[in-house]
This record gives structure tokens, sequence and C-alpha cells, in this order.
């Protein structure tokens, strides 16, 4: 993938001048160190950075139409280009160059936005309209691309990332409180609302119309619609068990086959778990041998390279190990923030720093990653309790129990569904952590005060497919595929591909009957089944494990100047978004003989103040007064 960016003067507006178009694009190199572009017509302003894998010396952008009246930046890959090619030759279109991202603009040439349905792939574009006077932007429908925008001093302004835009006059650098909030409270930001007040990420499956007089719409193109139980029970004849494990291995070789097609190298991640040893197996089944990635953590419980190198032994990949220590997450804490322009709440986001870096300097610049199978099949702890047809308990305080209905009521239009913790009483939690200020005005910031996700999504669907569509949709789209996965990965110029997210995978994921997802073989029964004969039972049969990293408590161990100094109590009142005490009390929990925080029951929210702390040093961002 690329990064894109670019800006739409409104009305007698000025254009973005071509100096203030470099900057947006020049802090966006390391997305696109291979080459840079700009064009600047009819007040619309489009700058590229790309890093080339399909057609290395012709794939330059900005690229306009045959007839000059539309042009387009696109960061991503389109999988299915090859078909698209050929549809739109057919139809007498001429292509200026094998790049699979020209298809695009040929598309909207001739079908505008309804050009969407045809794409299977990783993308977010913006297409200059000169016709029409507009700008259409896109993001893909499971979000792995990420797309940003605001409207400031007559102008729209777009890009790749956060740090882009605010290279424009005139955007504001304030934090988001709500944005705070919930990284705080979810697994992460939830689109459109991230760190940056003002600045709005396009969720994704989402498109946007920009028109000159200043007119911003956006609409949903697609979503993950699950069948509700009636649906689900009148769902055609039945099959066999057994057909929907082969079914989705042909899916996910097809998938695995079109992401492997590029003109530069490309590999894989190798965790250790099921996901990422299935797209391994599949990989190796493609072609000659290619270069997989893992991280060891020596000596250390969450080690799981004796997994990765059985099956690297087992596919005969090229196999590359990086050993990761606490030092390495203390070395690069800043500039994965720098990075995810966003504070966390787990370190793992440094380990996927070292592994991209790890692929880069093997001359690697994509990697096929198992992410998304955990969200789609069942496969987080939650998933059996669901499949189990319990209910979370009550607490046996009517008040208490009654308030937590409504909060649920509020997110998920469902009083009865339970996601991830009781809200109501998280919310009284962590408002001790805010400073007296925000904490006496939270109800003005509070996440919880507005959906998240869309009510219709959930609203009559088994509780397993609640679940699933809750995972997508606040876990991986806006945090793992987001913060995680690409920022992690074009860190160091290398991107990261999805089979699991392959448009006829998740349509299969769809359909597929729940008891097939969850059951006595365990999660994620039916990629079980997928995997036999291409996976190692010892890795098949394995107990789930999360890839995990050291949390706070071992940074607070290493007595870094920086970190006691980013935690002192005079700063923290400083910057005043936090209590002093509370934080100093947590520091003292934390450096407790033996503390440590439980990965999957405790939040690290130490982690999420020196994460925040680090943000508001590296983006320049106020205090709140």
């Amino acid at each position: 993938m690329c990064g894109i960016a670019g800006s739409m003067a409104f009305g007698s507006a000025r254009p973005t001048p071509p100096e203030v178009l470099e900057r947006m694009t020049a802090v966006l190199a390391h997305r696109g160190p291979d080459a840079a572009g700009h064009l600047l017509q009819d007040g619309v302003a489009l700058g590229f950075r790309r890093l080339s894998l399909v057609d290395l010396e012709g794939g330059a952008q900005p690229m306009t139409g045959e007839d000059g009246t539309v042009a387009m930046v696109c960061n991503g890959e389109i999988f299915n280009h090859r078909e698209l090619r050929a549809l739109l030759e057919a139809r007498g279109h001429r292509f200026r160059t094998g790049c699979d991202v020209e298809v695009v603009l040929h598309l909207y040439e001739d079908e505008g936005p309804a050009l969407l349905d045809r794409l299977n792939g990783q993308f977010a574009f913006a297409v200059h309209d000169r016709r029409r006077g507009l700008l259409f932007l896109a993001r893909d429908h499971a979000g792995i691309a990420p797309l940003y925008y605001t409207t400031t001093g007559g102008h729209f302004v777009f890009g790749s990332e956060i740090k882009a835009l605010l290279e424009h006059p005139g955007v504001p650098r304030e934090v988001d409180l709500t944005g705070l909030d919930q990284v705080l409270t979810f697994p992460g930001l939830v689109s459109p609302r991230t760190m940056f007040r003002g600045i709005r990420s396009l969720k994704n499956g989402h498109r946007l119309i920009v028109s000159s007089d200043g007119r911003v719409e956006e609409s949903a193109y697609w979503d993950l619609d699950y069948p509700t139980a009636d649906q689900e029970r009148a769902d055609g004849p039945p099959r066999s068990d057994e057909s929907y494990g082969e079914q989705l291995r042909e899916l996910l070789d097809r998938a695995v086959r079109s992401r492997l097609r590029a003109d530069a190298p490309v590999g894989f991640y190798l965790s250790g778990g099921l996901d990422s040893a299935l797209i391994g197996a599949l990989t190796a089944q493609a072609g000659p041998p290619v270069h997989s990635f893992s991280i060891a953590f020596p000596g250390a419980d969450i080690d799981e390279s004796r997994y990765q190198r059985l099956m690297a032994s087992r596919i005969g990949s090229l196999h590359h190990e990086a050993e990761f220590t606490e030092d390495d997450i203390a070395g690069r804490l800043h500039r994965m923030v720098l990075h995810s322009e966003c504070p966390v709440r787990e370190t793992y986001n440094t380990c996927s720093l070292v592994l991209s870096s790890l692929a880069r300097s093997h001359g690697v610049k994509a990697v096929l990653s198992g992410e998304g199978s955990d969200e789609l099949f069942g496969g987080y702890l939650g998933y059996r309790f669901d499949a189990g047809g319990r209910t979370a308990s009550a607490t046996g305080d009517p008040l208490e129990d009654a308030l937590e209905e409504d909060v649920r009521a509020r997110l998920w239009g469902d009083p009865s569904l339970f996601y991830e913790r009781r809200y109501h009483a998280w919310r009284e939690a962590k408002s001790g952590l805010y400073a007296d200020a925000l904490r006496k005005s939270l109800d003005e910031f509070d996440c919880l005060a507005h959906p998240v996700v869309d009510h219709r999504r959930l609203a009559g669907r088994p509780r397993l497919s609640q679940r699933s569509y809750l995972d997508f949709t606040l876990r991986l789209s806006d945090h793992l595929l987001t913060d995680h996965g690409d920022r992690m990965a074009l860190a160091n110029s290398v991107e990261a591909r999805y089979p699991f997210l392959d448009r006829d995978v998740l349509d299969f994921a769809r359909t597929t009957p729940n008891r097939l997802k969850v059951n006595a073989l365990g999660e994620k029964a039916v990629v079980k089944q997928a995997a036999r004969g291409l996976v190692p039972p010892e890795i098949v049969h394995r107990e789930k494990y999360g890839f995990r990293a050291p949390g706070s408590p071992g940074l607070l161990r290493r007595d870094l100047d920086w970190v006691n100094d980013l935690l002192s109590p005079a700063r923290i009142a400083r910057q005043g978004y936090f209590d002093p005490a509370v934080v100093e009390r947590l520091r003292a929990e934390h450096l407790r003989e033996g503390a440590d925080l439980h990965p999957h029951l405790e939040d690290d929210v130490l982690l999420v103040v020196l994460t925040f702390g680090i943000l508001l040093d590296v983006f320049r961002l106020p205090g709140h007064l």
C-alpha cells in the first residue's frame, strides 16, 4: 500500500499551495519510499507516496482518466484487478499501466460510486470528478486501509494518516476527549472518532462525496450483515459439515494466491497459532518457498517459537525469527505512538514494529497475516460463553443492574447483550482516573452516551453473531487493522495483507451456521476442518493463545528516567487530563514485587496514561486547562 493526501477548496477559498501538499505527502514517506507525485487542478490537490508492488516502473500516481476529466490517488491493492481489467478492456477502455489500482479509475468513469460493489481488495482512494465538481472517497469493506478527513478554513482535507492533515494550515492540534474515553473503554478507538478533535476517521465500508460548495455526504456501501435467527433456520437445503471446511479451504486458497501477486517479494507472519499456520501452509502450496517471520520471547511463558519453528519446518519456508525483550518495548514505544497516532492498552504494537522491520531487512515488501479469523469464526473466549447460552449474571443490586441495562440499550439496542464488561460500573471506575475538572464534565465527552454501532445489525441475531459483529467493528477494523496492522507494518514500508478478510471469505463467514464455528471441537471449528492435513495437529488443537507482550509493570521495573518523568505527579498535574494521586497509586501497585496484569481480565490503564503522555509530546498537543 501507499500514502495519499489532498484537499478541496470550497467556493472562493484559495487552493492548497504546492508546498503545503508536498509537506503533507512528505510526512507519509514511510508509507511510500519509492516515489512521490502531486497534482493540483480546479481547487483540488492530490498527493501520493508510492510503495511499488505491482508494475514497479509504470504505476505512478496521481492517475488521470482517458479524457482528463477524472483523476485519482489510491492507497491499496485490488486483488481481483485481472478480472476487472478484462471486463473494462472489453468495454473499450485503454490502460496506461499494469498497476492494479488503475481499474478503479476506469470503473469510476463507467459506473461512478457503484464501482465499490465490484472491488475485492484493501483500499482508500480519492477520485476528483472534474465534470461534476466533486471528490469521491472510499475505504475498503473491512477497514484495512485508513482514511482521515476534516474541514477547516474553507477546505476539505484528507490523508492516510493524521500527521498529513496536521501539515495543512488551519488544522488544529487538540485532543478529542471522547476519543481518549473510547481508548479507556473499548478495545480501541471507534470510527469516526480519533484522538484529534475535528478530525474524523472514515468508517470501514463507507464512502464520501465532497462537493465544491462545501457539502460532505457520508454513506455506507457495505456492512457485515449476519442472518437473523429466523433466516438462519430457514436457510436452504442441509449441507454436510465437512463441505463447509472444504469450501473455506478453497476460498482461502484463492485469497492467498491473489495476495501473492506482486512484482516484489511477498512473505508471511507466523505467530504459532492456527490462523497464521493455515495461511502459511496455503502460501507454501501456491509456489516456491517464501520468507516467514516470527517473534520469540526467550525464556518467557508467552514464547511460541516452538510452534513457529514446527510450522516453518513443515512447509519449508525461509524462516526468520526476532528475539524480543522488555528493552525492545521501551526502545520503541515513542515510535509506536508516533505511527499509531493514539494511546494503547497493550505493548504488542512494538512487537509488530520488530516484525515489519525484520521483513523489510530481508527485502520483503508485503506480508500475509491471519488477522480476522478470530472475529469471524468465534476465536475468543467470549464465543464459548455465548455458545453455551449463558448471559452475564446480575449483580444482585437492582439499581446497578438497571443502570447497566440502560447503558447496553443505548450502546447495542439490547439491554440483555453483554459484551466485554459491565460498562456502567466501568464508567464509575474510570471517572476516578480523570483530573477533577474532567471528572466533573464527563457527561460532555462520555463515550457511553451514544451508540457506536448500527443497532440494526444486532437486532434479531443469535448471540454469537452479535459478538462477531461487535468484534469485527470495535476490535478489528479500528484497532487490530489500523493502529496494530497498517501502521506498524508501513512504519517500515511493508504492506500487510489479510486473506481471511477477502470479500468471498467474509460472505462465507456471514452465512456459515454458528454451530460450525464453536462446538465440541472448540472455537473456530470450521477453520480447524479447513486446516486438516495442512497444519500439524499440535497446532490445530492447541488451546487458544492470544498474542500478547509484557505490560506497564515490566516497564516500571526498569526504572527508566523518561518513563518516571512521563508519569510524575508534576507532569500529570500540568497536563490536566488525569488525577496525579490516582496515577501514583497505580504506579505503586504495579511496582509491588510479583505484580503483573492478567492479559484478558485486567486493563493496563497505566499504559494508556503513559502512551497518552507520549502522544501529547510527539504531536505537540496542548494540556487541558
